[in-house]
Order: C-alpha cells, then structure tokens, then sequence
C-alpha cells in the first residue's frame, strides 16, 4: 500500500500549489460538477427558508452555549464517561496524544488498526506515525481508503475522494489491488468492500473520531452511511475515540438539530444510515461490542482559540464541508491546494491556531470575501469577518502582540511605512494636492514594476490630468 504523504513534507507554496490545480482540466471539471450537485442538494435540503433560518439560530446558540461552560462540560463528560467504564485521555498536542494512541495498541501487543472516518486523526497524522512503529492503520471510510490506497490526504472533510472521478477509482484499483477495471459505482464499493471485511476481523484495535460528545450522559456519538464506522467501534476488542475538545455539548435533546443540520447541510440528506451512541464498552450478558473503550480528547491549538471571545467562534464548527462546497476558491483549486488537513473556508480560520500563520501565511488572503461560506454555514460562523480579522493578526508587528500562534508572519516594516505614506497624502489635503500635481507631470517615471500585482496585470500610470482639475476646468467652463 502506498505511504500517505505527511502534510508537514509539503514545502511548495500555496500559490504554486494553486497554479498546479487551475492548470489541471480533469480536476477542476471533477470539482465544479460535485459541487453543483452537493450546492443543490443543500438547497432541496431545506426547501423552507423560515425553517432553515430558524435551525441556524437554533445550532448556533446551542454551540455558543455549549462553550460558554467548555470547561465544566468537559469535566462532567469525563465523570460520567468514567462511570461508564469509559477510560478519558487527555492530550494538549498531536504528539502527545498519538503517544497515547500508540501507548494503548502496545498494551495489547497490537499491529493492526482498522480506523473510520476522524478528521482529528488527521491532525495527529496517525496512520503515518504508527505505521513508523510496526503498526497498519487501514482506513475503512471508502473515500478515506482510496486516497490511502493512493498515497494521498483527504481534499475535504465529508468526501475525502471527491477530487477523483469513477474512472480514476478505477484505475487505481486495477493498479493496486489486481482487479479488472470497471466503471460501474456499485461495483467498485464492492470491491473496496469485500477487501475491508477480512479486515475487520483481524484487528486488533478500532478507532474512530467523534461528531458530538454528550456530559449529561457520557455518549459518543457518531454519524455514518456505510456501516464501516459500526463495525470499527465493534468488531476489534479495543475502540479508541479521538476528538476535539469543542465536540462536547450538554445534553441530548442539543443533538437532536445539529444532527439535522448536519446531514442535511453536508449531503443533503434528512438524516444518515447509521447513528451510533456509544456509552460504554461491552457489559457481561452482551454478545458483541469493544472489551475497552477509550477516549482521547485533544486540545491541539483550540484552548488559544477559545481564550479569544471573537475568534472562539471558530469551535463552532460542526464539520459539514457545506462552506467548502459553497466556495468559489476551493471549487477552484481543490482541498490539496491549502497544504493542510483542514480546506477551504474553515481551515482558513482553525488551520492558523493549529499550526500558527507562519506555516499558513497566505490561508487568511486566500478568498474573495464574498460571503457564501457564512450564509450557509449552519451554525452561523462569520467565516468572512474571522478571516478579516486574521488577516490583520497576519501583518501586526511584533510590537502591537498579535494574539493567534505566530501573528505577524506577514508583517513587512517597509509595505507599514508605505501605507503609513499614503495614509499620510490622504488625510492633509496640502500634501495630496502636491502629489497629484507631481504624479500627472511626472507619470512617465511611474515603475513598471510594482510587485506580484504586475505579474498577472499592467503596471497602473497616472493619468495625465487628475480628476480634480477635470471638474475645476469643467465648472470654469460653466458645466453643470
């Protein structure tokens, strides 16, 4: 099987990485027609606007409420977690808590892991960090076992492989696993299918991500429409739940419409095949169900988030990639373009507190503001005002303390100075009239050069008579 290309051996640039993608045709025609269907879908979803408007506000309390009391949630989803023999981890870093991963698989003398869909243990880079101490990490997810069979990363959260067509799949199977090639969907699910089975069964640990994590009861919850997730928390002895630490809220009757959010914004669909509610591991007189459970609860970035009463917003997140299928830049260039485990809009704002804007310098810039990822999002982030906020941590000097992890990595003393310039010319009127004088009468010694604006446009020249004068010699006339 191919080894999965970690996302910290990406050393090109975004931009380059976004040329790469525009000059691919077969990419962009993948993208542009999944996300027709997926905006459509969205749209048939909730054919009331009254009751998706309503829903949104209704999510958004809910998660606002939910870490409003973070911390206390958090201690009372451990008791009760540990009341039902649920054994909690806590983990501040990726490194820690794939230590603890890796720390419980040894225990059971373990090489083989069969893992569902977690987007968390994407950012721990799991598959590759076991796979460096003896242990296979088989992804069960079918979109997640064709980019590890390709030695890829997922492009979006919900769809890992939607950047691939069937006759790519196709291909890739034929290549990998020795099957005849066909385009038949169904058929290909069935291979991918009848190699995971066997799989199952001879694992020796599942693990799983969680979409929400309950304290007033102690349940892992977990949404799926193939059935690999069941059987990753049942079949092996062991299950290992990763998550984040915003996951929590307060009680089920909360679940109940982010769930419909969720489906509905994600796929368009009411509800998906399975919902699984794990409360415990398996009691005496049960037949099936881990022998262990265990949760790991990682923090990675998300307490300095937190601590921002503005930037907090982005713990809001529910992870149904509808920003992204509503994104005019990521329809574009693709989810491998921003580098990261987290594309398109939302990983431009939780990316920077995990990794720091200096490993995502250009995350922040990377959209055109034009406001559809905060009119679907369906907890209502403001994902255009966070990222304007970004950006402003992005250029603040070392002086004015930015207040996300490595602000200030495009802080430039001589690009301060020049708007310090022309902050200067527009607010003495003096000054200004003195400079349109010179810039009409000297506009032949305009640079042609003015930096990447110029690679992709003609260099600006003043014209030859300010606007200014056009109206004083236009009113001397008598114009009206």
């Amino acid at each position: 099987m191919s080894q999965r290309i970690p996302v910290t051996e990406l050393t090109d640039s975004f931009r380059d990485r976004a040329v790469g993608a525009l000059a691919d045709g077969q990419l962009r025609t993948n993208f542009r027609v999944a996300m027709d269907s997926l905006m459509q879908k969205r749209a048939d979803a909730f054919p009331d606007e009254e009751e998706r408007e309503g829903l949104r506000e209704l999510g958004n309390h809910i998660k606002a409420r939910a870490l409003s009391q973070l911390p206390d949630l958090l201690e009372q989803l451990e008791a009760k977690l540990t009341e039902n023999g649920i054994k909690v981890h806590w983990a501040e870093t990726t490194e820690q808590a794939n230590r603890i991963v890796h720390g419980i698989i040894e225990s059971r003398q373990g090489t083989q892991v069969v893992k569902g869909k977690s987007m968390v243990s994407e950012e721990m880079e799991m598959n590759d960090y076991l796979a460096e101490r003896g242990v296979e990490c088989l992804e069960s997810d079918m979109g997640e076992y064709i980019v590890q069979l390709d030695g890829e990363k997922p492009s979006h959260i919900i769809m890992p492989a939607i950047h691939k067509n069937r006759r790519q799949v196709s291909k890739l199977f034929h290549d990998k696993l020795g099957v005849d090639e066909t385009e038949d969907v169904n058929e290909l699910i069935q291979i991918g299918r009848r190699t995971l089975r066997k799989k199952f069964l001879e694992a020796d640990v599942g693990v799983s991500g969680v979409n929400f994590a309950i304290a007033e009861t102690g349940t892992l919850l977990l949404v799926e429409n193939e059935g690999n997730g069941r059987m990753s928390t049942t079949a092996p002895p062991v299950h290992v739940a990763v998550t984040g630490i915003e996951k929590v809220v307060g009680n089920l009757r909360d679940v109940v419409p982010l769930l419909s959010l969720l489906t509905r914004s994600a796929l368009g669909q009411p509800i998906t095949t399975y919902v699984n509610m794990i409360s415990g591991p398996r009691k005496a007189d049960e037949l099936d169900g881990p022998e262990e459970v265990h949760l790991v609860l990682l923090d990675n970035g998300r307490s300095g988030a937190f601590a921002d009463a503005q930037l907090r917003q982005t713990l809001n997140c529910i992870r149904c990639g509808a920003c992204m299928n509503h994104c005019p830049v990521y329809t574009r260039v693709g989810g491998h373009t921003y580098g990261e485990v987290y594309p398109g809009p939302i990983g431009k704002i939780i990316t920077p507190h995990m990794v720091g804007l200096h490993q995502v310098p250009d995350h922040p810039s990377a959209s055109s503001l034009c406001g559809a990822c905060g009119d679907v999002c369906p907890v209502k982030i403001p994902i255009p005002e966070l990222l304007q906020r970004l950006r402003q941590e992005n250029v603040k000097s070392p002086a004015e303390q930015p207040q996300v992890k490595d602000g200030g990595a495009k802080y430039s003393p001589g690009e301060r100075r020049l708007w310090g310039l022309w902050k200067t010319l527009n607010t003495r009127p003096g000054l200004y009239k003195l400079f349109l004088w010179g810039a009409t009468r000297l506009r032949v010694l305009a640079p042609k050069n003015v930096g990447p604006w110029t690679d992709n446009h003609t260099a600006p020249v003043p014209a030859r008579r300010s606007l200014h004068d056009l109206a004083k010699q236009h009113l001397n006339k008598g114009g009206q």
